[in-house]
């Protein structure tokens, strides 16, 4: 879960279903929105889905020339990505196997992206304050005014702002997925030792592939009709994909706190390609063929959200 978080008006609004907690200001999300780019740390966290646990552990430094981040899948084979601002490098038993130039999948941080009205489409409020790894932190509910987005749920460290607990729930209150600092250092202190070798590591990666295909903005003419409330599209490209025989459309939508991802590329007439829904966690994908084209909806909202987007493409000629 990579977390977007919106900021509008001084104070967001707390309704009904956080009747009991208290207003969150605006200074203190753009404090949380910040600190996992500005914070020093260090620990390891679990990401619990389903009967599914896996643990990583992760190191976050800045210096003057930027961030810089290792994080290493600590359950199954060796797999570690180190990122350097917006670089990273991934290797799988020492040996890299790609670089990017793409965020790495780590303990979800708030991300200032889209800057939109977040309370018109969720109840926000803090609702207490509980240790987690040790820290103080202050608990945050987005509660969602309708079915088709998930409530979020985030613990916050009460000096710094770094995220150290987060929860998504369904519309029973039941967890979906959620990421948990087991073991935390924050500030002085986080090993730096192995920034130094971070460089030469990537040289040394014998097995890398060719690098993720940079998007190429576009006016697509594919428009969604049924978008939820609130999402506005964010991104549109198109670049080709490692087994793709055409250039494959992408549309990203956000409301400010969840994405949800839209490709289209010409059918191929693959018979695996079928119509099917499958998740992970909180995020769900939907793929369908329509009008000779496969469509990919990808989101961490529920199921009916991503196949309401399916269902509501259409192609409006090219723009």
């Amino acid at each position: 879960m990579r977390v977007g978080i919106a900021f509008a008006g001084l104070l967001l609004v707390v309704g009904n279903a956080c009747a009991e907690g208290r207003q969150v200001s605006l200074d203190w999300l753009k404090t949380m929105a910040f600190a996992g780019h500005q914070t020093d740390y260090s620990g390891v966290f679990i990401y619990q889905y389903g009967n599914r646990v896996e643990t990583s552990r992760i190191i976050h430094v800045v210096e003057s020339d930027g961030e810089y981040e290792k994080l290493e899948c600590l359950d199954g084979p060796k797999r570690e990505i180190i990122r350097h601002n917006g670089h990273v490098w991934e290797f799988h038993n020492h040996k890299m196997v790609r670089t990017s130039s793409q965020g790495s999948g780590k303990f979800p941080s708030l991300l200032p992206e889209q800057l939109s009205a977040l309370s018109a489409n969720y109840l926000a409020g803090q609702v207490g304050m509980e240790r987690v790894a040790g820290y103080d932190t202050q608990v945050i509910l987005f509660q969602p005014k309708d079915n088709l987005r998930y409530a979020h749920k985030l613990w916050a460290h009460n000096v710094s702002g770094l995220l150290l607990k987060a929860s998504v729930l369904d519309d029973k209150n039941k967890t979906v997925e959620q990421y948990t600092f087991t073991q935390l250092q924050i500030g002085s202190g986080v090993d730096r030792s192995w920034i130094k070798s971070a460089p030469s590591m990537a040289a040394q990666g014998v097995r890398q592939v060719a690098p993720v295909a940079v998007g190429v903005p576009v006016n697509s003419g594919w428009v969604v009709d049924a978008l939820p409330a609130g999402f506005r599209k964010t991104m549109e490209i198109q670049r080709p994909m490692r087994g793709r025989h055409a250039p494959v459309t992408q549309l990203v939508f956000s409301d400010g706190l969840s994405a949800i991802s839209v490709f289209i590329e010409p059918d191929d007439g693959d018979e695996d390609d079928a119509n099917g829904l499958s998740s992970r966690g909180a995020m769900n994908l939907y793929h369908k063929l329509a009008n000779d084209h496969l469509i990919t909806v990808v989101g961490e909202v529920p199921a009916r959200t991503v196949m309401q987007v399916a269902d509501s493409l259409r192609y409006n000629g090219a723009q």
